[in-house]
């Protein structure tokens, strides 16, 4: 890999796959976590992915909370947390990005949050022998997220590990757990989890060897579960009595046990999103394999974006199998939602001499 201007490399046997690095500017050896929480965490910029729980002194702290830091564990100023940070020196992705084949799919095996299509790339990943564990999101009787390892495709029958969650959970630091482990891994995540598994691919070989399938999901904003919990609660909607949450039209919508429906608008729930879902544009997870969401399809379906050969492999299985139901998906619904996505969460960050040459710019006006 290229060295970045102003750092050097070190020897560092715990992981043994990573050039590591150490920013040379602040020899204290505590750099690296304090530029990751001056220029990501403190800038309110954070995606709360948890890539950065890579760090191997787990100095990092990823709770349903804002990324926080333990000094006390003593950075060793190694530079990996900067390294695979994809919001550090962040420049927003945005659009459909590039894809092989696009459709809208329905899983005849499988109960999901529309198609269940997600469930079925890993499910039939996991029959085909591409990957040997599946890390999903599942959620307690509180609608609380959770990561569990699936193994085998039966286990996707529980509906609690199936569907949109809605809420932060710890997929990033579960993959670091096991990456030594398993012989090839899959994982789903939001737009930002794929791009802090791609930075975390190009700078560990490791995870590039071993992780074969990342699924991305469509996203606009993601939410701490507490708050999202309290905030609904106080509003007459207890997630602990709900069997499905969903986004449309926006909307959130919650169905509870008894088939009742509490909805409010997306809009209303701005004071509970998170700073950092505020600067990310990118929709259809673009640097996924293989891209789900609802927008685009009819009821009952998900649009797929298929964007890598190992995707569209499983896929053609699948069709083989006889395991899904396809339809049209209609990408100018998905393109709007891009669109929007970029329109309602502006990114551009000024440099000191573009903040000078406006401000020269008004003087003259003024003159």
């Amino acid at each position: 890999m290229t060295i970045p201007k102003g750092w050097v490399s070190i020897d560092f046997k715990e992981l043994e796959d990573l050039p590591c690095l150490r920013y040379a500017e602040k020899p204290d050896r505590s750099s690296s976590y304090r530029l990751l929480k001056e220029k990501v965490v403190d800038a309110g910029i954070c995606s709360h992915c948890g890539t950065c729980t890579i760090c191997p002194v787990d100095l990092i702290i990823l709770e349903d909370r804002p990324v926080d830091f333990d000094p006390k564990k003593g950075c060793m100023g190694c530079g990996v947390c900067v390294a695979v940070c994809p919001r550090y020196n962040y420049q927003p992705i945005s659009g459909l990005g590039e894809y092989i084949e696009a459709v809208a799919g329905k899983s005849k095996r499988f109960v999901g949050q529309d198609g269940a299509m997600v469930s079925e790339f890993m499910a039939t990943a996991l029959e085909m022998g591409e990957i040997e564990v599946a890390l999903f999101v599942a959620r307690d009787g509180m609608f609380r997220p959770y990561v569990v390892h699936v193994r085998t495709p039966d286990e996707l029958l529980d509906q609690r590990i199936t569907g949109t969650k809605y809420s932060y959970a710890n997929v990033m630091p579960e993959l670091h757990k096991i990456i030594r482990r398993v012989d090839s891994v899959g994982i789903i995540g939001t737009p930002c989890m794929i791009s802090g598994l791609r930075k975390l691919q190009e700078k560990v070989p490791l995870y590039k060897k071993k992780v074969k399938l990342a699924v991305g999901l469509f996203c606009t904003e993601n939410f701490y579960w507490h708050e999202l919990y309290d905030f609904l609660k106080e509003r007459g909607a207890d997630l602990k009595n709900a069997v499905k949450t969903d986004i449309k039209k926006g909307n959130f919508i919650v169905t509870f046990k008894d088939g009742s429906e509490f909805t409010i608008s997306v809009k209303e729930m701005e004071e509970i999103v998170p700073s950092g879902c505020h600067v990310c544009q990118d929709f259809s997870a673009i640097e996924a394999d293989v891209s789900v969401g609802s927008v685009g399809s009819k009821a009952g379906f998900s649009t797929v974006l298929i964007r890598s050969e190992t995707a569209k492999k499983i896929y053609d299985y699948m069709l083989e199998k006889g395991y899904i139901e396809t339809a049209e998906a209609k990408l100018n619904i998905v393109q709007k939602l891009c669109d929007f996505k970029v329109k309602i969460h502006p990114y551009n960050p000024k440099t000191e001499e573009c903040e000078a040459e406006e401000g020269k710019a008004e003087e003259e006006k003024k003159e």
